[in-house]
């Protein structure tokens, strides 16, 4: 532990000068010039643009275009010396950087997740892919230097805006990266997972974080942020009750914070605004990109990917899902995931061997992508990066193992009782916690985070194996298929995939709980690392359109899936299932009544006993024959 903490403490002064070193030099290799493109209904979008000073050849366009500003504005240079992004500048790239439509400096009405409109037949007929564009049309004519070649990349939301700019059908627009794409905002992706609100994150970021407010004019300047009385995510979310409350400290001024709230289930104004409806004869190359352990759009990434396979077969599509939290690949440290440890820093692999390879091929004929197969996915546990010509793979086998008496999980269900079931109370005034700590803002570690603690609380159910005599590698989607009874009439259920360490196990973590004076090793011998969770509201297990309560008392299946998985669970280690009712504040109550959840009264939570019944639950598991 000394010898890694002084080496990190040596390499500061060299990580300083490295960056200082190529800030000047990007300010003596590039110029910048800040436009509004006009789009083809006459609104201008504020544009950032980083030219090469090189003018002995012709240079590729790289594009994001962001909600989140493309500041600085004015003379200040983006810090790109900052991140992997340096390495298309020292390939002379044409950086550009665009605020979307009504948002920060640019013109026009902001939409959130704006629908694409595969019927467009006026000038006024506008979506995103429109805008995408209009801004390359510009770019490819009025931009100095340019080799008519133009990519489109960005992350989470930028993400997004990367896929609507693949379906604008540009001939200049050749490679295109959407990274932890907003996909489906009611299935999977950020405020909502299987029609369960994720409230905690959709406040901070509409409210809390000030997203929300309207921009009815363009400015450089942030929207205030909402002042939190305390600063324990678990406490506030407690003490503000049912979501009428926080919909009333809302106010009106956050338009799709109260859409939200009158549109309870995946009706029309939803299904709009699932980004694979248009994902159909697409023209670019597509690399998509994510986290295995990305708190925010994990779904969107597998699920835009398998969209692009089903619904544009003829796409060169590509697909890289590696160990990280959102965003951590453009994060220099790729080399843990809180903690769990890789022994290696997957970031820079990723950036030197997979994206940087993928755009200077189709924008600038360089080098081949020949070894970036359709899937490159990093498996956890035996961490490694495996190259798949499709995904899942093909020597996946679908494997149940099935709930049983005494905590145990079996991969057989010869000789299991269908008659016995466990019990538990799920009280709202007591959710579980997603995570172990007191925090003000959400985890982004909690993925994999040790559940002992919920282990420990009789309102969850837990279900482990024996020790494993062999190495069990999982690659693909999971499968829930619970056999519940209840008392009320409807409830969360929330299934989460553990990997539990041998009880001698140890490695050389940091405690990121203890305090700042008390670090030390956190104890990893028998760790419950989180593999993959996930919560499926109740009511929508048959329908997201069309909710059903449960019947009292009456046996009820609760099938759904979990997004895939890429982990091997080592010989030596056991693998856990636990099922609870309640992941707060991550998610919000459910008062354990049927009604619209949104417009609920705080008399309406009510306690509830859940059964689950021993060998017609089981979960599915995505087990690979060949590793």
């Amino acid at each position: 532990m000394k010898r890694t903490c002084l080496l990190a403490l040596l390499l500061i002064p060299f990580f300083v000068s490295a960056q200082n070193a190529d800030s000047v030099w990007f300010v003596n290799h590039y110029t910048k010039k800040e436009v509004t493109i006009p789009m083809r209904d006459g609104i201008k979008l504020f544009t950032s643009v980083y030219l090469p000073k090189d003018k002995a050849e012709k240079h590729p366009i790289l594009m994001e275009r962001t909600p989140y500003s493309c500041q600085p504005y004015g003379t200040a240079f983006l810090p790109f010396w900052k991140t992997h992004l340096m390495q298309y500048c020292k390939e002379q790239y044409i950086m550009v950087i665009q605020d979307v439509r009504g948002r920060w400096m640019s013109e026009g009405e902001f939409v959130d997740v704006r629908p694409f409109n595969p019927n467009k037949k006026t000038k006024q007929d506008i979506d995103e892919s429109t805008d995408a564009y209009d801004t390359i049309d510009w770019m490819v004519k009025n931009l100095e230097n340019n080799n008519g070649n133009v990519g489109v990349l960005g992350t989470s939301y930028p993400g997004f805006y990367s896929n609507m700019a693949s379906l604008s059908g540009h001939p200049a627009l050749k490679a295109v990266s959407p990274q932890a794409p907003v996909t489906d905002w009611f299935v999977g992706d950020d405020f909502h997972h299987n029609g369960a609100f994720f409230v905690m994150d959709a406040f901070d970021f509409y409210f809390g974080g000030g997203f929300g407010q309207p921009h009815p004019k363009p400015t450089p300047l942030p929207a205030k942020k909402y002042d939190y009385p305390v600063h324990d995510n678990y406490e506030f979310y407690l003490r503000a009750g049912a979501l009428p409350n926080l919909t009333k400290l809302v106010g009106d001024s956050l338009k799709f914070w109260n859409e939200m709230m009158n549109h309870p289930n995946r009706d029309a104004w939803w299904q709009a605004r699932n980004a694979r409806v248009g994902v159909r004869n697409v023209k670019p190359a597509i690399m998509i990109v994510g986290g295995e352990f990305d708190a925010e759009d994990c779904f969107g990434a597998w699920n835009l990917y398998q969209a692009l396979v089903k619904q544009s077969p003829a796409t060169n599509s590509r697909l890289v899902m590696g160990p990280w939290y959102h965003g951590q690949w453009e994060n220099n440290d790729g080399t843990h995931h809180g903690n769990i440890q890789f022994g290696s820093n997957t970031s820079e692999w990723y950036a030197n061997y997979i994206e940087v390879p993928f755009f200077n091929y189709y924008l600038k004929g360089k080098g081949s992508v020949d070894s970036i197969t359709k899937a490159t996915i990093y498996f956890t546990g035996e961490n490694k990066w495996h190259r798949s010509p499709q995904w899942p793979p093909a020597d996946m086998t679908p494997t149940p193992v099935y709930l049983e008496p005494k905590g145990n999980l079996s991969f057989s269900a010869e000789g299991n009782d269908k008659n016995t079931s466990d019990s538990y109370i799920s009280d709202p005034a007591k959710p579980v916690p997603y995570d172990e700590g007191v925090h003000f803002n959400r985890t982004r570690t909690y993925m994999s985070d040790d559940q002992r603690f919920a282990s420990r609380r009789t309102d969850v159910l837990s279900y482990q194996t024996g020790i494993l005599d062999k190495d069990v590698t999982l690659g693909g989607p999971v499968i829930a298929d619970l056999v519940v009874s209840l008392s009320n009439t409807d409830a969360d259920f929330v299934v989460k995939l553990i990997d539990v360490y041998p009880d001698n196990g140890s490695y050389n973590n940091v405690d990121i709980y203890a305090e700042e004076d008390q670090k030390g090793p956190y104890p990893m011998g028998g760790y419950q690392m989180l593999v993959r969770a996930e919560i499926m509201r109740g009511k929508f297990r048959n329908s997201y359109e069309k909710p059903e309560p449960f019947v009292p008392g009456k046996q009820t299946e609760v099938k759904y899936t979990l997004p895939d998985v890429a982990h091997t669970f080592k010989k030596g280690h056991r693998i856990m299932i636990q099922i609870q009712s309640s992941w707060f504040p991550l998610v919000d109550r459910n008062p354990q009544q049927f009604m619209d959840i949104y417009h609920a009264k705080d008399s309406d939570f009510v306690k509830e006993t859940v059964n689950v019944y021993h060998d017609q639950s089981k979960v599915v598991l995505p087990v690979l024959k060949n590793n």
